[in-house]
């Protein structure tokens, strides 16, 4: 088959070629270029690619860190060179519980510096709600965890990555409660297990309705007493820092900007994990915190890192509806509140606003349907009808048990005069989750050398189309840890001189510009961000068809086209970087990935639901893959800064 579509530069053509194999253990390729030893007959997720993204070492030499480097626990600049230069063995973008994780065991053989965009605590992680999902009850299996992973998934998962991940996962929990974090029991004084959508048994382990705050404070807690683990604050990552050896990509380290004091700070380090979390941003109604602006998905598709399933964005079905809310708040959240699956999985029951039960007319599993199907539902109800929001019902359960299982949601709806033991609560789908992503091994790795990638950043194969509840946790944990012992290796393998830092053109801050036209160029590109989210909500939603992915394509484009006209003609240089404008860039790569991917998916299969292609086809079972490519044009967004000038 063949398909043109855009991605890794402004324009991207690809060519999209089948390999003939069995149901998900074949591939769907798009690419320009050719990879030695990327097609193969019967190419498995798992193995095949492993073999794929083999790591080969490289003869570079990096000096050992210092003990001097340990001050850099309490002072902004390195002792080790200036303060614009940092040199550790590994370095971690990203503080959600991927990243914290890995440092933790990381730590335990070298430097590790742990770069984040905002605060420590602020992360996909700290909003989950639900639990993390493991095998912890005489009653449930791993295979019965596997079924219902594959199921939501709808047979796109890879089946030896879901063995992996649903086998490791009760001693990731357990190493979690040995770190200090403590979950919910029950009388008998057992772990209580909840149940929440798509999952046949009760399996998810939960602190409340707030798991993810109380999974960082356990971790957090930890890296924060490891002498050999340095946290950097609103440190902005902006490009990966790689060089070629022979046909390999290698990535030596990130360059980054610290947002408080507007300095550019290159980290060198042997090992880079990439743990950045999602892009739910590029939605206008999305659960993801602020930072969650695409920022690791798009610097690794510019660092030649191949892509995956990125037409897999999961859409939460029920965050909470600001304007169904008695008091309304008094200003736009940042992100929507969600309210969490264990809702429904502890009996909530979804109503239109005539309080009729309407997802039985959808799926047999009714609210305990994946979340896409449930979505759907919702989306349907809400165009059928002419209505903003639909009603979840959890008020006919015991007070007591309301308040004690969801604290958290309970009083940030009595904030606006709903008490949820007597009162619906009005809800609406928002982005959540992206499934795809940067595409990894099993073992975390990926065909940069020296980058791993683990959390919601990367695409490991297993959510396939459509993400389980409560299996986003689980991937991280268990992904962060299985990336370590070849990060080891590659480390000890690995050397640099401190004559790297001046291996690649730095970027710089506009301070030759003037303040007036700073503040344009600020305000053109909030503009255009809102513009961008507008256009996926309105053309690359829950529901999809090829003329409004067409459309979505042409206009994106030409809006970038438009914004990056107006930046230079400001006096903005290729080689200048802020934190809004270089958020812009990563918004504009992952639109065009989301949009490039749905275009060459010609079925509906999970999150992706095209009109155009209704139906689920077999033969289409395949993974969507983007390799990276050259272009005779790219655009700002798609090129590292590094490799500027433009052409």
């Amino acid at each position: 088959m063949t398909s043109c579509i855009p991605a890794g530069s402004g324009r991207l053509h690809y060519r999209v070629r089948g390999i003939k194999g069995q149901g998900c253990r074949r591939t769907s390729w798009i690419s320009n270029v050719t990879f030695s030893g990327c097609i193969q007959k019967d190419l498995s997720w798992s193995c095949g690619v492993s073999k794929f993204l083999q790591i080969q070492r490289c003869n570079f030499s990096l000096s050992p860190i210092t003990e001097n480097s340990r001050t850099l626990r309490t002072i902004t600049s390195s002792s080790l060179s200036d303060g614009s230069t940092k040199f550790f063995d590994f370095a971690v973008i990203g503080s959600g519980v991927a990243g914290l994780r890995y440092a933790l065991e990381v730590a335990k053989h070298g430097s590790v510096a742990v770069i984040t965009k905002a605060e420590p605590h602020e992360s996909n992680t700290n909003y989950a709600q639900g639990g993390v999902s493991a095998v912890l009850s005489q009653s449930d299996s791993v295979e019965s965890h596997m079924q219902d992973t594959i199921v939501a998934g709808a047979y796109l998962c890879d089946e030896e990555t879901v063995r992996v991940v649903c086998t490791e996962g009760p001693e990731r929990i357990r190493e979690l409660i040995a770190m200090g974090a403590s979950f919910d029991h029950g009388e008998d004084g057992n772990l209580h297990l909840a149940r929440e959508g798509g999952h046949s048994h009760h399996r998810i382990v939960h602190a409340a309705d707030m798991t993810g705050k109380e999974i960082e404070r356990a971790l957090l807690k930890a890296v924060l007493k490891d002498p050999n683990i340095f946290m950097f604050e609103h440190h902005l990552a902006i490009d990966l820092l790689t060089c070629q050896d022979g046909s390999d990509t290698v990535c030596l380290g990130v360059d980054t900007l610290n947002t408080e004091t507007q300095e550019v700070i290159r980290f060198i380090s042997k090992v880079t994990l990439l743990a950045s979390g999602g892009a739910g941003q590029i939605y206008p109604t999305t659960t993801n915190p602020p930072v969650a602006t695409g920022d690791g998905i798009a610097m690794a598709h510019r660092a030649q890192a191949v892509i995956s399933n990125m037409e897999f964005v999961q859409f939460h079905p029920t965050a909470l509806a600001d304007e169904g809310l008695p008091i309304q708040p008094s200003k736009a959240r940042e992100n929507a509140f969600l309210i969490t699956e264990a809702v429904r999985g502890d009996g909530g029951i979804l109503y239109n606003l005539d309080m009729e039960r309407f997802m039985p007319l959808y799926d047999e599993r009714a609210e305990l349907a994946p979340r896409d199907v449930v979505a759907r539902g919702i989306d349907d109800q809400l165009k059928k009808r002419n209505e903003k929001y639909v009603l979840l019902d959890i008020s006919h359960k015991p007070r007591e048990k309301i308040l004690s299982h969801f604290p958290n949601i309970a009083a940030e709806c009595l904030k606006y005069g709903l008490d949820i033991t007597c009162q619906p609560i009005p809800v609406v789908p928002a982005a959540h989750y992206m499934c795809g992503g940067v595409r990894a091994g099993l073992q975390g790795e990926t065909n940069v050398q020296g980058l791993y990638v683990a959390g919601e950043v990367a695409c490991t194969g297993l959510h396939g189309a459509n993400r389980l509840a409560s299996n986003s946790l689980l991937e991280a944990l268990v992904f962060a840890r299985r990336a370590v012992q070849p990060s080891i290796e590659h480390m000890k393998c690995s050397s640099l001189d401190f004559s790297a830092s001046d291996w690649w053109a730095r970027p710089v801050v506009p301070v030759s510009l003037k303040s007036n036209a700073i503040e344009k160029i600020l305000a053109m590109t909030r503009e255009v961000r809102k513009e961008v989210q507008s256009i996926m909500w309105k053309y690359v939603g829950i529901v999809r068809s090829t003329t409004r992915l067409e459309t979505a394509k042409q206009k994106i484009c030409d809006l970038e086209d438009k914004w990056e006209d107006n930046l230079f003609e400001m006096g903005w240089e290729p080689t200048m970087v802020g934190l809004e404008t270089c958020e812009m860039r990563n918004f504009f790569c992952c639109a065009k990935l989301v949009v490039s991917s749905a275009l060459a998916r010609h079925e509906s299969r999970g999150l992706h639901y095209t009109i155009d292609f209704p139906d689920l086809e077999e033969s289409k079972r395949l993974p969507t893959v983007i390799f990276p490519c050259t272009s005779i044009r790219s655009s700002w967004s798609s090129r590292q800064l590094h490799k500027l000038p433009l052409c």
